[in-house]
């Protein structure tokens, strides 16, 4: 089976000030979020992707290009407007502080799978446009290179968040539960038998053990030895 790293982009202005940026045209990363952004194209240096596919928003397609350019091959690249950001319509551009005084604010903690964002999308329809363009590009991309493909999707919070708790069996209500920071990692395998989540919200070490283990869609009873090349089996 292929591999897929999500990858959320770097922290931007709007993280910063506490702004729920949304689509919002022209949002960037600031010098914290080009650092993070950096730093993920350091950890993904040592793996050979075969492609990058970005949400079209200005700090994703900013963040997979510091991917790309610490890439010592030449993945294809891509924009995907299927895993662009949650529309949250009116709710775009207003403080997170002020937002949470809405009474959907408390339906967005306690029961996502009903929140409908006025003048927006739900985010039932989010998760489902997210995970099947997901699904789409792993199959694509396993069909072209092979089931040792490795591959990155660079999207939002909310939206790696809906596509974890799928692949975890995991209903949207509990998606909440997941954390997903800037610029963090998040790696999933779509086996035939079932999705292999093999690491969330990762911000740090090395990856090339990704490329090292042979993938499986038998699932090892007991746990495992684990990759041999990793960074605690090196220490």
């Amino acid at each position: 089976m292929a591999t897929v790293i999500l990858v959320r982009h770097g922290r931007t202005t709007a993280n910063a000030s506490g702004v729920l940026a949304g689509r919002t045209a022209g949002v960037e990363l600031d010098a914290v979020g080009v650092d993070q952004s950096v730093r993920t194209g350091e950890r993904l240096s040592t793996l050979p992707l075969v492609a990058v596919v970005s949400s079209p928003l200005e700090r994703c397609r900013q963040t997979a290009d510091a991917i790309v350019k610490q890439q010592s091959g030449s993945p294809a690249e891509s924009v995907d407007d299927a895993i662009t950001e949650c529309d949250y319509g009116d709710w775009q551009g207003r403080p997170l502080a002020e937002l949470a005084k809405e009474d959907l604010w408390s339906v967005v903690q306690t029961q996502p799978s009903a929140a409908v964002f006025p003048g927006g999308e739900s985010l039932g329809a989010m998760q489902s446009r997210a995970v099947a363009a997901i699904r789409r590009h792993d199959a694509a991309i396993e069909a072209e290179h092979g089931p040792g493909a490795v591959w990155a999707a660079v999207s939002h919070g909310d939206i790696i968040k809906s596509i974890l708790a799928d692949a975890l069996g995991m209903h949207l209500d509990l998606f909440q539960r997941l954390n997903v920071n800037p610029a963090s990692v998040s790696v999933v395998r779509f086996g035939a038998a079932r999705p292999d989540v093999v690491t969330v919200n990762s911000d740090s070490g090395d990856l090339a053990w990704l490329a090292a283990a042979p993938p499986t869609d038998a699932a090892t009873v007991g746990g495992g030895a684990g990759p041999e090349d990793s960074p605690r089996a090196r220490s």
